[in-house]
């Protein structure tokens, strides 16, 4: 009788915030080896937690058949290198048939994933087929009466904006905007579906900026043009997406949030990486896009949100923060509290294990961060893309009008945009880690390789970018 109740009250909460209206989810990653069953997991969403929307990074039928009978909203992805072949509509029409007619309808499937950050992959193959991937898919649903239960979209990372601050001024990049993003927002339009977008401002903060980063009270940031101040970096974010949706002629297409969230544990020298960071901007983001008061340029609004992630993932690389997004442990002890569980869980877990802050550390002598001689061009373009997407104050001297767009490959642009993140990082080895394609050396690269090599020497704020000779 309990889990019947939870049920109704999750298909009910369901129906009441339907769309781009304001209810809270949790993306369900699975690089770990040590997670629980994903029927225990859709147990425990349902009858613990008030979460009624979870996204998948696949379309797992183990999962999907766990999540069966319980109300919870579930959104499948297609992986990226599966992209092209749903462009010929027997293949659609066989992977509709295959991984979602049979889960129909005890599983609420309500959206459809075509590739995770597409264009930040800058695999030409992959982007000039998503449209066309999409709307096949599409064309499938329809034909199995299935389009107004189920939307098809695509995620994005910032790096698909050539300009966000001020957020009045945000743009697509160029190329992107015209042939891709487009046709995408149009069928995005003519699909009723939402533009979904990852925003983080874990990424985009130093210490300097962590109050705006986390909602806490701030001088907050005048965008010039329109006036309008900003309390925070998310809103800033969102508006900077809006802006580039306005100047496209598509401000009427619903804007969700894919992926965000905050880490609990760092390594040493990450300014704001512990437990309490991590549950105060989890908590005000859940707040903030459920209030209704939304942003400068999109007032009086809320944003169907989901939250990453909803475990901590112990076989993901990169640096400790990587492993640490989650809001529980594999045995599903919460990693801090953000409101989420129900009351009568709540009590079961009276406290919440607290990490250590480790001191910062003091950088010595100079280093440089550039890329690995073997690294292949499609890595070195999504680290430019992820670096650019950070801050594009980073890229501006590699833009076209800029002091070092020259030479105009792929391996110089990533050196400078690796090395300008390095610098900004307090040089801290990590972050030249860039998925194992950065290396740290104690040459000046300007005298190592004949490109130009734009260095900061303290931070991205501290002194303009100096051009050191080829």
């Amino acid at each position: 009788m309990e889990k019947f109740l939870a049920f109704i009250f999750s298909l009910l909460l369901s129906i009441y915030i339907r769309g781009a209206d304001g209810s809270i989810g949790v993306n369900y990653g699975t690089v770990a080896n040590n997670l629980p069953s994903p029927e225990h997991v859709a147990h425990f969403l349902l009858e613990s937690t008030i979460i009624n929307r979870v996204r998948l990074f696949d379309a797992n039928p183990e999962m999907l058949k766990a999540f069966a009978h319980t109300g919870i909203a579930i959104t499948v992805t297609v992986p990226n290198d599966q992209i092209p072949h749903f462009t010929k509509l027997n293949y659609a029409q066989q992977w509709v048939k295959a991984y979602i007619v049979p889960h129909l309808p005890a599983t609420n499937i309500v959206r459809i994933l075509v590739g995770n950050e597409v264009l930040s992959t800058a695999n030409k193959l992959l982007i000039v087929n998503l449209v066309l991937a999409m709307q096949t898919l599409h064309m499938v649903l329809v034909g199995e009466s299935m389009d107004r239960r189920i939307q098809i979209s695509t995620p994005h990372s910032l790096g698909i904006l050539a300009n966000s601050s001020p957020p009045s001024t945000g743009k697509f990049r160029e190329g992107y905007d015209s042939h891709v993003l487009k046709p995408l927002l149009s069928f995005l339009k003519a699909t009723n579906s939402p533009f979904m977008v990852n925003p983080y401002p874990f990424f985009g903060s130093s210490a300097d900026i962590l109050d705006y980063a986390l909602f806490r009270p701030n001088a907050g940031v005048l965008d010039e043009n329109t006036k309008l101040t900003y309390a925070n970096m998310l809103d800033a974010q969102l508006d900077a997406v809006f802006s580039a949706m306005k100047l496209l002629g598509f401000s009427d297409v619903d804007i969700v949030i894919a992926e965000t969230g905050w880490p609990s544990k760092g390594d040493t020298g990450q300014a704001g990486v512990d437990s309490e960071s991590a549950a105060e901007y989890n908590r005000k983001l859940v707040e903030h896009v459920t209030s209704r008061i939304g942003t400068p340029l999109m007032p009086n609004r809320t944003f169907e949100t989901y939250i990453f992630a909803l475990f901590n993932e112990d076989l993901k690389q990169g640096p400790t923060c990587e492993r640490n997004f989650g809001l529980f442990q594999p045995d599903l002890t919460p990693v801090y509290n953000i409101g989420i569980l129900r009351p009568t869980v709540i009590a079961n877990f009276p406290s919440y294990p607290t990490p250590a802050v480790k001191p910062k550390p003091d950088p010595k002598g100079k280093t440089w961060c550039v890329p690995k001689s073997g690294a292949n061009e499609e890595t070195l373009q999504r680290n430019i893309d992820y670096v650019c997407g950070l801050d594009m104050e980073y890229c501006k001297p590699i833009q076209e009008s800029g002091a070092c767009f020259y030479p105009n490959t792929v391996r110089a642009h990533a050196a400078y945009a690796m090395n300008a993140y390095y610098q900004a990082s307090m040089k801290k080895d990590f972050d030249c880690d860039f998925r194992q394609t950065g290396a740290i050396t104690k040459k000046d690269p300007s005298m190592l390789i004949n490109i130009c090599m734009c260095i900061y020497t303290r931070s991205k704020f501290a002194e303009l970018p100096v051009k050191v000779p080829a």
